[in-house]
């Protein structure tokens, strides 16, 4: 095998998976040649020329998709950087031996060797072939699959690269300065990582400088001072709260003695990711004249366990020393995870750190001039433990901003930015729902760059509503990144035709949220939700984009069957989470696609009841004890008769809305909307067209004008327009997929359940 060679040309991927991963692409007729199989290790070499030696690097060998020649290896541009090739030189591909690394040793820039651990920067090249004098990225493996579950392990280096870093840690490289053996190389949890004048992963008898960074905060990031609390719009009552907490226990122990008690100040601050935790505990600890040491969990966690809880208890020392002062504990779910997982403080087969966590937040909450404040992004993985009475007694929660909310942000975030005379926030804030504060801010940034791309030349630059929109594009919100719904930029103004369907929709989704103090004056309250059913491609899920994209209120979307799981308590618990999370995104769109398969009639399952306590656990959150505030759940079926019958009623999904087959008028209109950009010739009529697909859903529509011009790019890749041809052979190519026994049925069941 080693004596297998082929010369083939190089050319840029253009797979956003495989960037910047250490992975090339091969003709799989060239696997074969080469005696390789799919995820084999390949050492890639440049012939030496007159003046210029050659180079070589490693990587894994993937099977390429359809379509690329045999002679083309697929590259990414930091491969072609390591062979110092351009797009389309020729390299020598050869099987290489698959060797483990013993030790790497890697050179970065000052700051990123500041806030990277060896750890972290193990987890990051897991996977990775190396060799010396290579430039690596930071975006971790996670295309191969790989025998055992490095999931947590891939996820937990994400999530604190990007919490150590920003954004920036996506486009970061460093260079690999030594490997032993020599490279290339497989990186693996053996392997020996350290930074060249730096720490190790061999080391765990203290921290080195990078594991202190990880755990603790950088400079840069404290040396910013905090905001005043008039800075933060949407969350001035958790503020407020918060300082009347922390003024009493600092500055007012005399009181709370006369009146018999002693202040335990222990905090927990629950909020989405990215939506200013930390920001506000420091703005409030500022304005209650208290100093702030910060520790981060996940590096914490990181750490060995012995190095770790000396880290902990020296922070609580440090606290004790500043008085008053706010020890802040982030992400603290990565210490202290719900029973069951490593660490689960308060139970069986608890972890060392998670037991030394307990114990500090304990005591810290109860040492005089200290408090203890714990955020998480996500509470329902916290341990029970630490909200007992004794440690964090107290506990805020800081909820996404709605659309009122981005406003007042949009514009704290831009009040020293020179904006252009067209710009108009309310339209921005409009189209961001679910964006937290660090969205916001990576919008700005965004705008600001594409401004400057713009005016590099003049004198005066400023940023165009251009800017603010097309940031859309590139900054996608991260709170809500569970969603499966794509939200669009349209309205139900977009929708042709279904007129009482969309005034149905209107009157549950939005008049509640735009006109509040008329339901409130009349004594009504608004529906908690709706069931749409029709038949499959007739735009139930295009109506729901359509009002989501409204942008008045943030969307959770889920297919039914994916909150059902085997592990008993599971789903039901999914099911509570999903709730949790959309009143404390309120207002809310939960839509719930395929309902009939997470809701069924109960008492007609065979999965041992997991359906029957997922629809009981769906009642209790739409009709229980809990009130459901500004939250609207539509559910989308083409099987009403499947659903249980007590999730209909009135108080739960009580408005039965139908969407039936488009009639010619409205294939009409979804010809037009679907073609609005495609050219088409003087001699197609779209209103004939539509009369003749009599049997056509929505989705048929759409599939017959995609068909006509790949039709018009079957006969000429140089064709103008789009034919009356072209839609000919589109429409006896493309069939109705409507069942008309089903549409029949469906119809029956809307005249039934039509009020009368």
């Amino acid at each position: 095998m080693e004596d297998k060679r082929l010369t083939l040309n190089t050319r840029l991927t253009t797979a956003p998976l495989d960037q910047r991963r250490g992975i090339v692409r091969l003709h799989r007729e060239v696997l074969t040649v080469l005696g390789l199989r799919s995820w084999d290790p390949v050492l890639l070499a440049t012939p030496s020329r007159p003046g210029r030696a050659g180079r070589s690097t490693g990587a894994l060998a993937a099977i390429a998709r359809d379509g690329v020649p045999r002679g083309t290896v697929l590259c990414d541009d930091l491969t072609l950087g390591n062979l110092q090739v351009t797009d389309g030189a020729p390299v020598d591909v050869s099987p290489a031996p698959l060797v483990e690394a013993h030790r790497v040793v890697l050179a970065g820039t000052a700051d990123v060797q500041a806030l990277v651990s060896p750890e972290m920067l193990r987890l990051a090249l897991l996977g990775k072939m190396v060799s010396a004098g290579d430039n690596v990225s930071l975006l971790p493996q996670d295309v191969q699959p790989r025998p055992g579950d490095r999931a947590a392990e891939l996820a937990t280096a994400r999530r604190s690269l990007s919490t150590a870093m920003g954004y920036a840690w996506t486009t970061t490289l460093v260079t690999v300065t030594g490997c032993e053996p020599a490279g290339p190389v497989l990186v693996t949890m053996s392997t020996v990582v350290s930074w060249r004048d730096g720490g190790s992963t061999a080391s765990s008898a203290t921290p080195s400088p990078a594991d202190r960074n990880l755990a603790t905060t950088t400079a840069e990031e404290d040396a910013v001072p905090p905001p005043s609390l008039d800075d933060l719009p949407g969350v001035q009552a958790q503020a407020s709260q918060l300082r009347e907490w922390l003024d009493l226990g600092f500055h007012h122990t005399d009181v709370l003695a006369r009146l018999g008690t002693t202040p335990r100040l222990g905090v927990l601050v629950t909020g989405p990711a990215g939506s200013g935790k930390t920001t506000l505990v420091r703005a409030v600890a500022a304005a209650v004249g208290a100093s702030v040491v910060r520790r981060w969990a996940p590096g914490l966690a990181a750490m060995p366990a012995d190095v770790a809880a000396r880290e902990l208890r020296g922070a609580l020392a440090e606290a004790a020393r500043r008085t008053p002062c706010v020890l802040l504990v982030e992400d603290v779910e990565a210490l202290a995870p719900r029973d069951g997982g490593p660490g689960g403080a308060g139970s069986q087969g608890a972890s060392p750190i998670g037991t030394v966590l307990l114990a500090a937040v304990r005591q810290a909450a109860g040492t005089r001039g200290v408090a203890v404040v714990c955020t998480t992004a996500h509470p329902e993985a916290v341990t029970p433990a630490l909200r007992h009475p004794g440690a964090l007694d107290h506990e805020l929660a800081v909820p996404l901003p709605d659309k009122a909310g981005r406003r007042a942000l949009l514009e704290v975030l831009l009040r020293s930015a020179p904006l252009a005379p067209d710009v108009h926030l309310d339209e921005v804030a409009g189209r961001t729902p679910g964006f937290v504060v660090a969205d916001l801010i990576a919008l700005r940034r965004e705008a600001a760059v594409r401004a400057a791309a713009r005016q590099r030349t003049a004198p005066n630059p400023t940023i165009g509503q251009q800017d603010l929109l097309g940031a859309l594009d590139v900054v996608r919100p991260t709170a809500m990144s569970d969603s499966t719904l794509d939200v669009p930029r349209s309205s139900l103004d977009d929708v042709g035709d279904m007129a009482q369907t969309k005034q149905a929709l209107t009157e549950t989704v939005l008049w509640p949220l735009r006109y509040p103090d008329t339901f409130s004056r009349l004594g009504v309250r608004p529906p908690r939700g709706v069931l749409l059913y029709g038949p499959p491609g007739c735009g139930k899920t295009f109506l729901v984009k359509a009002v989501a994209g409204s942008g008045q209120l943030n969307v959770l979307a889920v297919k039914g069957a994916e909150l059902l799981s085997k592990w008993v308590g599971e789903s039901e618990r999914a099911v509570r989470e999903l709730f949790r999370r959309a009143r404390e995104a309120a207002p809310t769109l939960i839509f719930l696609d395929e309902v009939d398969a997470l809701a069924p009639v109960r008492g007609q399952a065979s999965d041992g009841g997991v359906t029957d306590r997922v629809v009981a656990a769906l009642l209790t959150e739409l009709d229980g004890v809990e009130e459901l505030r500004d939250v609207v759940v539509i559910g989308a079926t083409n099987r009403p008769d499947l659903v249980d019958p007590a999730l209909l009623r009135p108080g739960r999904l009580e408005r039965l809305i139908s969407v039936p087959p488009p009639d010619a008028e409205a294939r009409a209109a979804i010809l037009r909307a679907t073609a609005r950009e495609v050219p088409l010739a003087a001699d197609v009529d779209l209103d004939a067209l539509a009369k003749q697909l009599d049997g056509y859903s929505s989705a048929d529509c759409t599939a017959v004008v995609r068909e006509a011009a790949l039709a018009a790019m079957r006969r000429s890749l140089d064709t103008p327009d789009v034919t009356a041809a072209d839609v000919a052979a589109a429409r006896s190519a493309v069939r109705p997929s409507l069942d008309p026994a089903q549409v029949a049925y469906l119809a029956g069941y809307a005249d039934q359940h039509r009020p009368t």
